[in-house]
């Protein structure tokens, strides 16, 4: 009789084990109480909550479900992170008319949100120059107190107030930290020019903060027109005697070619701009970059080593999960040239 019986429990539940296997779920995951509060409560041993626990899941009794906003694609998210060993990688889903438009807006909106995250009290957050960086930081709706530092020039010295310096004093004021604009030009005419700006007392108190920035915003570019500034701003000449080196991605007008190694590096003797070393020495640097041209670009930095976490589109990460052997985890901040 006790083996029948043994074997309808099996089969089904009766209702009182049902109503008191729905009340244990209740406790557990809706109302956060622990496996002992619950067996105290019901008169049970820790062991038959567990397995009453177990049992509501099995049955269909208890659902859990992992939801996320639509527009995160979680999958890709973590595939990506595992890939090349990110600290964070958030994928949004890109717009079907735009999958070719180079760092849709949205992004800078999911990396407002992952600052907000990131960013700790006293910490010292540095923005590079770019159209996403830009669009995260108007996007930008709560940061902890934290000083705000311009990592490079701005691509036009006329546009400067609607741009990068406009992008370091919006972050600044939701932090309601100091903010350290840089008010000059990106890329010089020769070294000199570069090295004499460095020196102004404005710009020389912004770079003295460099070596200080713990969470830091970039952007990636292709080596072509419109994707990338540093490209935009060279002439003709300039422009095929660095694609002859192998460029295939720019980064805070530093130059990378496929395998992540720094090529052309007296590009930056004449820019206003963060060096690679004070990047890689960061603890935290956040990438912002999508839309399918730019995945080259990407995969290039993500290489580089001095990147630690990104934000990015389906169309991009489409291309970055076959683009090649898997690289080096980007934590371990290595230098591919070994410099």
């Amino acid at each position: 009789m006790s083996g029948m019986s043994a074997g309808r429990s099996a089969m089904r539940m009766g209702p009182a084990e049902l109503v008191q296997a729905a009340a244990m779920a209740r406790r557990f995951y809706l109302e956060g109480k622990s496996k002992i509060q619950i067996a105290e409560e019901f008169g049970v041993s820790r062991f038959k909550v567990a397995r009453v626990l177990e049992t509501a899941l099995e049955r269909d009794l208890v659902r859990i479900e992992i939801r996320v906003p639509a527009e995160l694609d979680a999958e890709r998210s973590d595939a990506l992170r595992a890939r090349y060993g990110l600290r964070h990688a958030v994928v949004v889903e890109s717009p079907a008319e735009a999958e070719e438009t180079p760092d849709p807006e949205n992004l800078g909106e999911v990396a407002a949100d992952l600052l907000g995250e990131l960013v700790n009290e006293g910490d010292v957050l540095g923005l590079a120059w770019g159209r996403s960086t830009i669009h995260m930081a108007a996007a930008l709706d709560r940061l902890p107190p934290c000083t705000v530092v311009q990592l490079t020039g701005v691509y036009d010295a006329g546009t400067a107030e609607r741009g990068s310096v406009e992008a370091v004093r919006r972050a600044a004021q939701v932090a309601g930290g100091d903010a350290h604009p840089i008010y000059a030009p990106m890329l010089l005419p020769d070294a000199a020019t570069a090295a004499a700006l460095r020196n102004q007392t404005g710009i020389a108190r912004a770079f003295e903060h460099f070596d200080k920035v713990t969470v830091a915003c970039v952007s990636i570019g292709s080596w072509e027109p419109g994707i990338s500034t540093v490209h935009d701003m060279l002439s003709d000449e300039e422009r095929a005697h660095y694609a002859s080196l192998g460029v295939a991605a720019e980064m805070s007008a530093h130059l990378f070619d496929a395998e992540g190694r720094r090529v052309g590096r007296d590009l930056g003797e004449r820019c206003i701009t963060v060096k690679a070393d004070q990047l890689r020495r960061i603890p935290e640097v956040v990438a912002i970059a999508g839309g399918q041209r730019k995945g080259p670009a990407i995969d290039a930095v993500l290489r580089s080593g001095l990147v630690t976490s990104l934000v990015t589109d389906t169309s991009a990460a489409d291309y970055l999960m076959t683009a090649g052997p898997a690289p080096k985890s980007a934590l371990n901040r290595s230098d591919p040239d070994g410099v």
